[in-house]
């Protein structure tokens, strides 16, 4: 049965109509009074008396990372650097430095990672002050984490390997089943992966129970051909011709066949999907405070959002007056499993269903390392 659209369809409709509303009153708006500030001022970093060093703990793909760590550097002369981590990655160095954690600020994948960690204190609570433009339900009401990008989860296959297995795109969770993909399926493993825990929630919500999401993830290890660490590895492989379908988000496929220039497509489970909020959050303890509200106030703003694109990210911003990327995932295409959030998924990574992954499905074979 095919599940109905609603909260990620409801969100991204209200980006998109505040986009549009935007632009539609832009030319009639009058100017506000000289003592209050328009919008693009209000969008602008806070300009306190901060240096670096920052250090930045980055979810996203690597370019994209690099490129926004550059450009806020540039604009604010505040020398920062950044390491990219995985989600179940960063967790767990967080966890490990909990007492002197060397980084300021973390940017960049699902919103379930602070969400988890701010039950350790490894999170401290910060409302930005351009959390004001971002959409309700696209923030943390206390400040723990705030989105600057949303994505869905999909299949992205490559065509030339399912023609030689005489197979077909999939397009629900159980065409994965089928024997014909034996051995040409990857997925990120649900205990180093955000992308892995969002499918994980997506499975619980359709199935109804963590037993049932577990007994079809046993069923689905009989066509997986490698577990990865990180949640967008599979979608490399699939462009590499190691395997013909990896569950990955959408907007990681598109990026990869526009880099490789290998034909790729990306399809969605009937039944329903998950979908993430990317997030950036101020870490508790962190060295430096203040350079990292900072850099959080201008991860917010439009032009900051922008810089996904031209790396070849193409998320769907969450600043209402951010360009949408003409690649982005189409909401017609988009169905959510009923009864999914980014709450359950955090909820569920931080319970043992990622130890019973390892156990019950994997047979307590480790963890990917690389």
């Amino acid at each position: 049965m095919i599940m109905r659209r609603n909260y990620f369809l409801v969100v991204l409709l209200v980006i998109v109509g505040l986009i549009l509303a935007a632009c539609s009153t832009s030319e009639t708006a009058t100017a506000p009074p000289a003592d209050v500030p328009d919008e693009a001022e209000a969008e602008e970093p806070a300009a306190p008396e901060v240096s670096g060093p920052l250090t930045v703990l980055c979810g996203m793909q690597e370019d994209w990372c690099q490129a926004a760590v550059q450009a806020f550097e540039a604009e604010t002369g505040i020398e920062t650097s950044m390491v990219r981590m995985s989600s179940g990655e960063a967790l767990a160095r967080l966890q490990a430095e909990k007492d002197d954690p060397s980084f300021d600020v973390w940017y960049g994948g699902p919103s379930l990672g602070p969400g988890a960690a701010v039950e350790d204190g490894l999170i401290e609570s910060y409302v930005p002050e351009n959390s004001s433009f971002i959409p309700d339900a696209l923030k943390d009401p206390d400040g723990v984490w705030t989105g600057i990008y949303v994505g869905a989860l999909g299949f992205c296959s490559n065509p030339e390997m399912l023609s030689e297995l005489g197979a077909e795109a999939p397009t629900s969770w159980q065409d994965l089943l089928d024997p014909v993909y034996a051995g040409n399926i990857a997925v990120a493993d649900q205990r180093t992966s955000g992308t892995a825990a969002t499918a994980g929630g997506a499975l619980v919500a359709l199935e109804g129970s963590e037993d049932d999401a577990l007994t079809y993830l046993s069923d689905l290890d009989a066509n997986i051909f490698q577990y990865t660490k990180s949640g967008s590895a599979p979608g490399r492989m699939a462009a590499a011709g190691e395997v013909a379908v990896a569950i990955i988000f959408s907007h990681d496929c598109v990026k990869f066949q526009l880099e490789t220039g290998v034909d790729l497509a990306v399809t969605f489970p009937e039944e329903g999907t998950g979908y993430e909020i990317g997030q950036v959050s101020l870490i508790a303890g962190a060295n430096n405070p203040e350079a990292a509200k900072v850099f959080i106030e201008w991860a917010l703003t439009a032009a900051a959002q922008e810089l996904a694109a031209p790396v070849g990210s193409f998320q769907i911003p969450t600043n209402p007056d951010a360009q949408v990327p003409t690649e982005a995932v189409k909401l017609e295409e988009v169905v959510l499993a009923e009864g999914f959030s980014p709450e359950m998924v955090a909820e569920l990574r931080s319970g043992d269903f990622p130890e019973r992954f390892g156990a019950e499905v994997r047979g307590g074979e480790a963890a990917p390392a690389e």
